[in-house]
């Protein structure tokens, strides 16, 4: 078998309109024209983008391949450029001459083959349309914006330092709990020699964590105590377990850089919902019941939708 066969299933999922687009923020680069097709407009000139290939007269330009590299696992895009970029341009041949067979067999007018294409243009025109909504709002510039109003100069988030001890059993924890209670006990010592848990060798030290960073259990007993406070025992997934609670203190507000993702998915996701919701509110809709027939108008809405009705009153004489 060549190894250019081994690209296959990786290239076809790489072709627009074989795939579905996945519902994540535009990425940088442009969709991959497919091959054989008229580039769009912002193509680059002929002379910078030599034909690479030709197929039944399709032309496979070097704009093809580069783009359906960079649509590859990230993995596979690691190759050596001067190896990938042969394999890519075979498995174009290959497509475009499947696709070429595939028209001289009349395939593009198989009423589902069209229903499928149409579906796949839909897609595309959507992905399109949300691309160009959202871009502005997801560049570095926005972000920064969006990382000045949300994060910076505010507190950051709540840490504590702890210790625990875990144990298999309520028993046992109720043991560990009298024995680090005792005047002058070693909480850190005693960790050493009855925990079976993480940090055991280091006193049951768990540094310091945000609330998030540990389960629910654990981080709800934990955050509850002040410090140098010692916690009844807390049952978790792992076992039983006796928290200490050494330090608290208030984390410094991330920087910009450690942000970056996590506001440009939160710009993402909120420009998306925007944006179906404004496009979505200004379609003129009609719905149907499942067999086609027009569905029954509802009612108009009331003014007394909803009201409770006024309260008793004892009667009164006139």
């Amino acid at each position: 078998m060549r190894s250019s066969a081994l690209l296959l299933p990786f290239l076809l999922l790489a072709t627009p309109g074989l795939a579905q687009a996945p519902a994540q923020p535009p990425a940088a680069t442009p969709a991959p024209a497919t091959p054989g097709t008229p580039a769009p407009a912002t193509a680059q000139p002929a002379e910078a983008d030599p034909v690479v290939a030709r197929v039944d007269g399709a032309e496979i330009r070097r704009s093809d391949v580069t783009a359906t590299i960079a649509q590859l696992p990230p993995e596979l895009r690691a190759a050596p450029e001067a190896m990938l970029f042969p394999l890519v341009v075979d498995q174009l041949v290959t497509q475009q001459a499947l696709v070429a067979a595939a028209r001289a067999q009349k395939l593009n007018e198989d009423p589902e083959v069209q229903a499928r294409i149409r579906r796949a243009e839909d897609q595309e025109l959507q992905q399109a349309l949300l691309r160009r909504e959202i871009a502005p709002l997801l560049t570095e510039e926005a972000l920064r914006a969006r990382y000045q109003r949300d994060i910076a100069g505010k507190p950051g988030e709540e840490e504590i330092h702890a210790r625990h001890i875990l144990v298999a059993s309520e028993d046992e924890a109720k043991k560990v709990l009298a024995e680090v209670r005792r005047p002058g006990a070693d909480f850190a010592a005693i960790a050493r020699t009855r925990s079976t848990g993480p940090g055991t060798e280091q006193g049951g030290d768990l540094g310091f964590f945000k609330k998030g960073d540990m389960v629910p259990e654990f981080a709800e007993a934990a955050f509850a105590l002040q410090t140098g406070q010692i916690s009844e025992p807390v049952r978790s997934a792992f076992g039983w377990h006796v928290i200490k609670v050494e330090e608290r203190r208030t984390a410094a507000a991330p920087t910009f850089e450690e942000s970056a993702e996590q506001l440009r998915q939160a710009a993402f996701e909120e420009a998306v919902n925007a944006t179906v919701t404004r496009i979505s509110a200004a379609a003129k809709v009609e719905r149907f019941n499942e067999d086609g027939s027009p569905r029954a108008a509802a009612p108009a809405p009331s003014l007394l939708d909803g009201a409770s009705p006024p309260p008793a009153q004892p009667n009164q004489r006139r």
